[in-house]
C-alpha cells in the first residue's frame, strides 16, 4: 500500500512539475520582450522545473533509505546478541518481502544456535547432559551449598559394556547405553517423587560412565541406598538385537565436605572409590577411603615399573611340575611369568589385580602367548609328550579377535592337536558366556585342554561351572595346605573332589609340598598334584633336565 501511495506520489509530482514549466515558459516569452530576459526566465524556469522533478524521484527513494538504515541497525544489534526482535516497521513498509526474508533467516539462526547448544552441552545418544554441561552446572551446585549442606558424587561405570559393542556392534551398544540412561532416570525419579532428595543432576561422561551429584544427601546410608537401588537396576538383563545381556555397575561415592568440597576433589575421590569396588569383585559400590589414593599411587609404581620390565627383558618363563597321581608320571608343567627385578624374583599371574587396572594385562598377555607357543615349538621338535599349561587372564577373553590369534599362534608350532592347556581362574570361568564356551569347545576339539584354577577360594557356586567346557579344576593351595593334619580340611578336599569328577573333570591339587600330603590326596581320589615336594619353579632348560631325571629314575624302578 505504503508503496503504492509512493508511486501515486512521484505521478502528480511530475505531472505538476512538467504543467508548471509549460505554463511559466509561455507567461515568459509572452510579457519579455528582450532576450536577455528570455533566456534568464528560461534558466529560472528550467531549475524550477528539475526541482521539481527531482523532489519527486527523490521522496520514495528517500523512505527506501530509510528502511535499508534501520535494516542496517537491526543487523548490528545481533553482534550485541538481540536476535529476538522483529524486522524493524520502516522494512516492513516499504520492502515487506525482504523483511519476511529477513525474519526467516533469524530463525533459522536461532534455530541452528539451539541445536549447537544442545550438541555442546548434551550427550547425543542418552540425552543426558555431556561432561561439560555437568561440571558447570556441579561447579554452581557445590558453589551455591551452604556450610551446613551435605551432597555424595556417585562415580558410575559399567561392568561388561565392552563385550556388548564387540559382539553386537557399535548401532547395538548405543542402544543399550540408552536403556541404561533411562534405568538410572527412573531410580533418580523415585527418590524426587518420594521426596527423598533435592533433584539430582545425572551426566553421561564419555563411554560407559555415568555420574550422578546427590544435593542435599542426608547422610553416607541415604548414598549407598540410591548407588544400591542403581546397582539393582542395571543388574536386570538388557535386550538388544533380540538378545538378553547382562551387565552390572561398579559405583564410587564421595561425599562433600568429608571427601571433598569442589567438584575436582570429589570426582577424584569417586574415581578412586569406583576402581576399588571394581578390583573388589564388580557390581558393587564403595564410599571412598583415603588409603585408597595410596593404593592410586602403588598401581602407578607398579605400572612404570613392569612397562620397563617388559622393555628391559627381565620377564622370563619359570615351570613347575604336575605329577599324576595313578601313574606317578610328570605328565606336564605349568608355565609362570618370573619376574626377575631388582627386588629379586616375583612370580606375575594374570588375574592379579594391578594388570587389570593398568591396562598392561594384555600386553603381558601376549608377550606370555608368545613365549608359550616358543617352548611348545621346542618341545615338539624334541618329541616331548609333556602337557605345557599356562594362565590365560579373563580381559583377553573379551576380546574378539583372542581366540584367532591363540589359534594362529600355536599353529605356527605345528598342525593341531596342540599339546597345550588354557587355565582360567575360578571367577573367568564362571563369568564365560555362550559365545566363549562355544570357542573353548572348538579349541578343546583341536587337542587343546581347559583347566579352572584356584577353585574353593573364590566363592563361585560349582553350579556357576557346571556349564563351562573344562577338563581340569585345580584346587586352591589354602584348601590343601593342612590336609594331612586337620579332619576338617581332608572332609572339605574329599567332597570338592567328589563334585569336580561330577563335572566329568580330573581334580588337581596345587601347593603340596610334603610326602604326608601327596599320600592323603592319592587316598581322596585326586588326579594330579602340582608343586610337589617343595620343588620352586624352574627356568625351561633346568625343568627338562628336572623331568628327564625323574623319568629315568621311574623307569629305573620299574625295571628293578
Amino acid at each position: 500500500m505504503g508503496a503504492t501511495l509512493s508511486k501515486i506520489s512521484g505521478a502528480f509530482l511530475s505531472l505538476f512539475a512538467g504543467f508548471s514549466a509549460f505554463v511559466l515558459t509561455l507567461l515568459g516569452f509572452l510579457l519579455l520582450g528582450s532576450l536577455d530576459q528570455q533566456i534568464a526566465a528560461s534558466i529560472i524556469i528550467g531549475l524550477f522545473a528539475l526541482l521539481v522533478v527531482w523532489v519527486a524521484s527523490e521522496r520514495p527513494n528517500s523512505a527506501q533509505a530509510r528502511a535499508v538504515a534501520s535494516l542496517i541497525d537491526r543487523l548490528l544489534a545481533v553482534g550485541r546478541g538481540d536476535l529476538s526482535s522483529p524486522p524493524p516497521p520502516a522494512l516492513k513498509q516499504q520492502m515487506p518481502a525482504l523483511a519476511a526474508a529477513v525474519e526467516g533467516l533469524f530463525e533459522q539462526v536461532r534455530s541452528n544456535l539451539d541445536n549447537a547448544q544442545a550438541m555442546a552441552m548434551y550427550d547425543p545418544v542418552t540425552a543426558l547432559p555431556n561432561r561439560v554441561h555437568f561440571k558447570r552446572e556441579a561447579d554452581r551446585i557445590l558453589a551455591a551449598r551452604s556450610t551446613e549442606e551435605s551432597a555424595a558424587l556417585l562415580f558410575i561405570d559399567l561392568d561388561g559394556f565392552k563385550e556388548v559393542n564387540d559382539r553386537l556392534g557399535h548401532a547395538q551398544g548405543d542402544d543399550v547405553l540408552v536403556m541404561v540412561a533411562n534405568r538410572l532416570r527412573l531410580v533418580l525419579k523415585a527418590e524426587v517423587t518420594a521426596g527423598m532428595m533435592a533433584p539430582p543432576l545425572l551426566a553421561r561422561l564419555a563411554g560407559d560412565e555415568f555420574t550422578m551429584l546427590l544435593p542435599d544427601t542426608g547422610s553416607r546410608e541415604e548414598a549407598e541406598r540410591i548407588a544400591s537401588a542403581a546397582i539393582a537396576a542395571l543388574a536386570e538383563p538388557f535386550v538388544a538385537d533380540g538378545q538378553s545381556i547382562l551387565m552390572g555397575a561398579s559405583i564410587g561415592i564421595a561425599l562433600c565436605p568429608e571427601h571433598g568440597t569442589d567438584l575436582a576433589g570429589l570426582m577424584k575421590a569417586a574415581d578412586f572409590a569406583m576402581y576399588h569396588a571394581k578390583n573388589s569383585g564388580r557390581s558393587r559400590l564403595c564410599v571412598y577411603e583415603p588409603g585408597f589414593a595410596r593404593a592410586s599411587q602403588a598401581k602407578a609404581e607398579f605400572e612404570s615399573s613392569l612397562r620397563q620390565a617388559i622393555e628391559r627383558r627381565e620377564l622370563h618363563l619359570a615351570f613347575e611340575p604336575q605329577l599324576c597321581l595313578r601313574s606317578g608320571a610328570i605328565i606336564g608343567g605349568q608355565a609362570m611369568i618370573r619376574w626377575q627385578g631388582g627386588k629379586g624374583a616375583k612370580v606375575l599371574a594374570p588375574s592379579e589385580p594391578m594388570l587389570q587396572e593398568t591396562g598392561l594385562g594384555i600386553q603381558l598377555a601376549e608377550w606370555t602367548l608368545d613365549s608359550v607357543t616358543a617352548a611348545l615349538s621346542r618341545w615338539r621338535t624334541a618329541d616331548l609328550k609333556h602337557r605345557l599349561g599356562f594362565p590365560i587372564g579373563a580381559r583377553q577373553f573379551e576380546r574378539l579377535d583372542f581366540v584367532q590369534r591363540l589359534r594362529g599362534a600355536l599353529a605356527q608350532t605345528g598342525p593341531a592337536p596342540w599339546n597345550v592347556e588354557l587355565e582360567l581362574s575360578e571367577a573367568a570361568a564362571a563369568g564365560c558366556d555362550k559365545w566363549t564356551m562355544a570357542e573353548l569347545e572348538r579349541l578343546r576339539r583341536e587337542g587343546v585342554t581347559v583347566a579352572v584354577i584356584g577353585f574353593g577360594a573364590g566363592g563361585v557356586p560349582l553350579s556357576r561351572l557346571s556349564s563351562v567346557p573344562v577338563d581340569r579344576v585345580r584346587l586352591d593351595e589354602s584348601l590343601v595346605a593342612n590336609i594331612d593334619r586337620c579332619e576338617r580340611a581332608r572332609g572339605v578336599v574329599a567332597s570338592l573332589v567328589h563334585l569336580i569328577h561330577g563335572l566329568g573333570a580330573e581334580a588337581m591339587a596345587a601347593g603340596v609340598e610334603r610326602h604326608e600330603q601327596v599320600e592323603v590326596l592319592r587316598v581322596l581320589g585326586c588326579d594330579v598334584v602340582q608343586g610337589f615336594f617343595g620343588v620352586d619353579p624352574m627356568p625351561e632348560e633346568a625343568f627338562l633336565a628336572w623331568v628327564d631325571a625323574q623319568d629315568c629314575a621311574r623307569s629305573l624302578a620299574r625295571a628293578s
